[in-house]
Order: C-alpha cells, then structure tokens, then sequence
C-alpha cells in the first residue's frame, strides 16, 4: 500500500469513528433528552395514545378521556366540572402543554413515568398503563368556596391544621380546561389569554396581593412572642390619632369612634385599629416582624403543594414609617390566600405548622403508591401560650368584632378581616381579606381558611372583609366541619 492510500485509509478510519462515537453519543445520551422534547410529535402521539391516567377527589375522578376523530392523537382529555376544579387540575392540551398537576405528572397520566415499567419494559420503551393522582380536596368545601365567590373575582384555600391538606382551592373567575384540550381550539385560548380578568391565573397560590389587616395577626404574634407585650389585655402604648415615625403622616383608623387609643392587642383586632399595629411594628422593628413572617412561610420561593406557590413578601431595607405601613399589611407586604390560611392554620394548631399539600399519594394503575405525601409535617412557629392567645382575640372579633358573618352556630369560630388598599393612592377599590379557622368541639374538626376578592363589582363603600370575604369563609368552614 503506497502511502496516499494509506493516509486516505486512515482518514476514512478517523471519519468512521467520528460518526460512530456521535451516534453512540446521541443514543445513549442524547435521546431522553430529544425524546423528551416539547418540539418532538412524537411524544405528543405518545402522551395521548392511550386514555390518560385521572386526578382523584374523595374517591371519584375529576378527569377523564375521550376518543378522537382522525389524526394521529387518539385520545384528548376531559373534565368534569372543569370550571369547580381548575384552580386544582389545570390543564392538558394537545396543543398548549399541561399546568398544575396535570403538568406535574404528566409522565405519570401519560403512562412514560419509569416507575410505572418493569425492568424489560423500561428497556423496550414499552407504554405503560397510566398511574393516578389522589388530591386532598374535599368536594364539599370545593363547592361551598365555588358557589360562594360566584361572579366576583378572587380566591379562597382551606387548610387542615393538624394535617396540612388543602381541603379547597378555588380561583374566580375560572375556566373549563376542557375547551382547550384539543388541537383546534385556538379560539377559545386566544379568548382565555386575552380576557382582562385572566381566568387562568390560579390567584389561591400564584397572585400574591396587599393583606391588609388580615397581616395584623403576624404583628400580634411577634409583639407576643418577643414580649413586647404580655398578653392580648395588656395596654399598649398606642396613641390615637398616630403619625408614622419621622413624617407629618397621620394614619386613620376606619372607625374613628373605636377605642383604639393604647388598646389592647385583642380590642384592637377586634375594631382593627390601624394604630396599635403600625406603632407595634415599629417598635419592634423590620427585623423582628420579617422573622415572624418567615415563620408562618412569607419570603419562601420554594412553597410547593406540589404546584409552586408564588412567594408571598415581607420586604426589607425599609425606614422607621414604612416598616409601620407593613404592620397594617401594607407598604411592600404582599400574601396569597393559601399564605394566609396559613397563618390562621399554625394558630389554631397550638403554634404548629404543617406542610401544605393538597395531593396525598400518587399511585400506579395497580394502586401501588409511587410517591406518598405524608400528612403533619410540622415546624413550630409561636409557642403554644402565643396561639392559644391569638385564638382567643380571633373569636372575639367573630363573636363581637369586624368579623360577625363568619358565626357557625355551635362551632369555635375565629377570624380577622382586611380591606387592603388598591392602586395609587388608594384609586382603585380594595382588597377585602379574611382569615380565620374553626372547630367543631363535639367531632373534634377543624379547617382554616382564606379568602380574597379582589373585585365583586360592589361599591366602593360597601367594600369590606366581613361584608364581602367573611360569608365566603362561612361557608367554607361549615362545609368542611359536617
């Protein structure tokens, strides 16, 4: 062999190898990854080849399959009572993805999952039957919060306290997940992106809003903690009217014949007297207020239940009068609903906080679980003292306070409201809040529950949280004790 043929041998040698080590290299590792590809049809065929697994709620599913006509995606998915539960599935489209907890089993409903294959299957790539989604929420606290928001826009949570199971979730206005399931509904989803009160926003977990006074048991629970104050009847120091802290700004209170001056931490929650928790803000200090925040969950950017939460915020690096905007739930503070029933949740659990979570196993089609969430996963946010305190000025402003529309007759009651200003200068019509939990002393229940709305269309001075917010959370809390 001379040597051109001979170095051209090699070359062609070098070349061979090359193609080889880049096929080696793209199937080995490379093709999860291509297969996995949302640009890739084929696993769209393959996601809906087959009837989808279901999200479960108390034993029933809320989803479902339905045969396709032509094409080359068999099945497309279904819902039933799509608008009472989108807060809670989201959506699976063949043409726009998946959300919520369709988006985050997807490989589970589908049928992909690894776990769902035997060891020959997980080789051959061979599809299996789709596993199961087991939710928490109880269809009658769902329905009660649905019914109850009606045509207004805002949302509501309902929290086991002992166990952390979110019981409802409902955001409003909603939206039927199954008119954008298929491949030709872009109609629909261009009228679902483009509608100004954006019905595909999940405003229980993912808008976070000014709390208002509902903030004001944060406060509360920090002066108590720090024994700023010794109880919730000892006087403060309050004067009445307030001017925020090196400023001219005088801060109104809402009823300006309540006896708020140097009112007790319980009188106070009880006529929502802005000028107790403003002052008692600043005199604890940013510091010490953003600790007890992050306690009850604020300022975490990994809240998942198991969708992810939007972070609710306690903000820093404020002045003296800023810091005292925040302890009437104002200035930068900001919370979502489930943040909130978060809040009344760790109080009415003696000071404990369990971990949120509204799916409790996820199952294979033989219903053997393939992830378990696990019920009472508690850290301790104030002492049991501190809560059982807290508690006891939350009835007061249910028995005789702000708070009289979220009465049960024959259960333990407890709630604080919030009318949270909206837009500059206060231009646009408030937030009205509540919060609150309830218990039924013969059964032993128990459930928390948050409620916002953002706009019912009423009258600016018809706005408040126990006109507008509190009948939501009495219906709640009534259904979820029966």
């Amino acid at each position: 062999m001379n040597k051109t043929i001979r170095h051209t041998s090699v070359f062609v040698l070098v070349l061979v190898l090359a193609l080889l080590g880049r096929a080696t290299w793209v199937q080995a590792y490379e093709g999860k990854a291509l297969a996995d590809d949302s640009k890739n049809r084929r696993k769209t065929i393959a996601q809906y080849a087959q009837p989808l697994g279901n999200i479960v709620v108390a034993g029933s599913p809320v989803t479902g399959s339905k045969r396709t006509e032509g094409g080359d995606l068999a099945y497309k998915r279904t819902y039933t009572d799509g608008e009472l539960y989108a807060a809670v599935t989201g959506y699976s489209s063949q043409a726009y993805g998946a959300t919520q907890l369709e988006g985050i089993y997807d490989s589970v409903l589908d049928g992909t999952d690894d776990r769902l294959k035997n060891p020959v299957d997980a080789v051959t790539r061979k599809q299996q039957e789709p596993g199961t989604v087991v939710t928490t929420i109880d269809p009658d606290v769902q329905k009660a919060a649905y019914e109850a928001l009606g045509d207004t826009k805002g949302a509501a949570v309902a929290v086991d306290p002992a166990t952390g199971r979110i019981l409802g979730m409902v955001s409003t206005p909603s939206y039927d997940p199954s008119k954008i399931a298929g491949t030709t509904d872009g109609a629909a989803w261009k009228e679902l992106t483009t509608d100004e009160d954006k019905p595909m926003v999940n405003r229980a977990l993912r808008q976070p809003l000014p709390p208002g006074s509902t903030f004001k048991l944060v406060v509360a629970a920090a002066a108590l903690e720090d024994g700023l104050y010794g109880s919730v009847d000892t006087a403060t120091k309050s004067p009445d009217p307030y001017t925020l802290p090196n400023t001219r700004t005088v801060l109104k209170n809402e009823n300006a014949s309540a006896p708020c001056e140097n009112a007790t931490i319980r009188t106070a929650l009880q006529y929502s007297c802005n000028n107790v928790f403003a002052k008692m803000a600043a005199d604890l200090g940013q510091d010490k207020v953003k600790a007890m925040a992050e306690k009850f969950g604020f300022n975490d950017d990994e809240l998942d239940v198991p969708v992810r939460a939007y972070p609710s915020v306690y903000p820093s690096g404020m002045d003296k009068a800023q810091t005292a905007l925040t302890g009437i739930g104002q200035f930068d503070v900001t919370a979502t609903p489930l943040q909130m029933a978060m809040v009344s949740a760790a109080i009415a659990a003696d000071g404990l906080l369990a971990a949120p979570h509204m799916v409790s196993e996820v199952v294979d089609s033989d219903g053997d679980a393939l992830t378990t969430y696990e019920d009472g996963d508690t850290t301790r946010v104030v002492s049991s003292s501190t809560a059982e305190q807290l508690r006891s000025a939350m009835r007061t402003v249910v028995d005789k306070g702000t708070g009289t529309n979220a009465a049960i007759a024959g259960a333990e009651v407890g709630g604080k409201t919030g009318t949270a200003q909206h837009g500059e200068n206060n231009s646009k019509t408030p937030y009205a809040w509540f919060t609150s939990y309830a218990k039924d002393p013969t059964t032993g229940k128990q459930v928390a529950v948050a409620v916002v709305i953002e706009d019912s269309g009423a009258a600016r001075s018809e706005v408040s949280g126990n006109g507008l917010a509190a009948p939501v959370a009495q219906k709640m809390m009534a259904a979820a004790l029966k």
